[in-house]
């Protein structure tokens, strides 16, 4: 008898076994997620752009002159004084090789302008001559007259003769100026180039260009000695302790920022994060094509460092930096990330976890950002939400953290 009992005891142990197996094999697994512990902390609603930074007020060094401009030896860099520094040093233009044909038509003028000045010489002598016979005929004119042997008119007469003569001679010495100025001109047609070249090295600086403000040297735009026209763009210059951002954004988020709003510049290469403030909102915009071919109007927002110079000393002239403006912002608040948020029956909701289960939690959303968003009702710090839930995610069901 006893040994039935076992039997039977062995076997309904076994049994009972076989049904825990059972029950344990289609019990479903604690479903993984990603955690996420509710606290309080501070919230910043910001509105992020991409831009770049830039000097205030960059001065282009413009040729004054057509002309030859020589090597500029300046780098980029380099600190410059205003009317101190010079920066290009310009001669005239040489002049262009002659054929032989205008070659032959400038050696012509050079004599026919010789020939001129000769005559015009000679004809000084004339008036020259003239004059001075006339000067000793009128003092015998004026002997007489005193004599009473001719008339006063005779005597008006000849003091008239020697007021011409002295016009003519006048007139004979001007003309003889403009004679030489013409052979001047004509033998300028004759030089060559390298005579140019050899009077323009002449001296250190024929016309020196001079940097207009202090500060420093940004961009070389003309490196060579060559020849340039009037008004070619030679050098920027800048003072890079004057640096601020220009930052693009959306023109539907630019309305939305205010002069004085503080700004954080991220992602520009340092470890740390730099304060500025909004100095201006540009008040027109430009259309810009976005990287899917889509037209969209955009404002440049100006900022202005706040943190010390030596925190952002590294940075130089049109380096690209990203910005986040606050907008908004709130202290010892709730928030939840934007991943843990949906919308349950027209109410935003989060499954909360409880013991290891999820339970629907209706919640009120107020201020939020690009990654958080403050709960005013509906959870409390300590309290464990999921972010991103999948398919498999309900009330009711078990889960675990991944």
């Amino acid at each position: 008898m006893k040994v039935k009992q076992v039997k039977y005891l062995i076997k309904l142990l076994l049994g009972l076994v076989v049904v825990a197996l059972l029950i344990f094999a289609f019990i479903p697994e604690p479903v993984k997620v990603d955690m996420f512990t509710v606290a309080k902390g501070n919230l910043l609603v910001t509105l992020e752009g991409e831009g770049k930074t830039r000097i205030h007020d960059i001065y282009t060094v413009y040729a004054p002159i057509d002309g030859r401009i020589t090597r500029i030896e300046s780098e980029p860099g380099d600190r410059v004084t205003a009317a101190e520094t010079i920066i290009a040093n310009m001669f005239p233009a040489n002049p262009q090789f002659l054929d032989k044909r205008r070659e032959t038509q400038a050696k012509a003028d050079i004599e026919g302008a010789r020939a001129a000045l000769s005559l015009a010489k000679a004809r000084v002598k004339q008036a020259q001559a003239e004059l001075e016979f006339e000067l000793s005929d009128f003092k015998r004119t004026e002997l007489l007259y005193r004599q009473q042997t001719v008339s006063k008119a005779h005597l008006e007469r000849a003091q008239l003769r020697i007021k011409t003569l002295k016009a003519e001679l006048e007139t004979a010495l001007s003309n003889q100026e403009v004679m030489e100025s013409r052979l001047a001109a004509a033998r300028a047609m004759l030089v060559q180039p390298e005579e140019q070249e050899e009077a323009g090295n002449g001296g250190d600086c024929h016309i020196c260009i001079h940097s207009p403000v202090d500060g420093r040297v940004l961009r070389i735009l003309h490196k060579s000695e060559s020849i340039v026209a009037v008004g070619t763009p030679l050098v920027e210059i800048g003072n890079p302790a004057d640096l601020e951002v220009s930052i693009e954004m959306l023109s539907t988020n630019a309305v939305k920022v205010k002069p004085g709003d503080e700004a954080l510049i991220k992602r520009w290469g340092g470890e740390q994060d730099i304060r500025a403030r909004v100095r201006l909102i540009e008040p027109s915009g430009f259309t810009k094509i976005s990287a899917l071919g889509v037209e969209e109007q955009r404002v440049n927002v100006i900022l202005a460092f706040t943190d010390p110079a030596a925190k952002w000393q590294s940075l130089g002239d049109a380096f690209r930096v990203e910005a986040a403006i606050i907008i908004d912002k709130a202290e010892n608040v709730i928030s939840v990330p934007l991943s843990a948020l949906f919308r349950q029956e027209e109410q935003w909701s989060v499954f909360k976890v409880v013991d290891g289960y999820v339970v629907l939690q209706q919640v009120e959303v107020g201020r939020r950002n690009d990654r958080f968003a403050e709960i005013t009702s509906g959870l409390q710090a300590g309290e464990q939400v999921i972010s991103y839930p999948g398919n498999k995610v309900s009330a009711g069901v078990r889960v675990e953290k991944r």
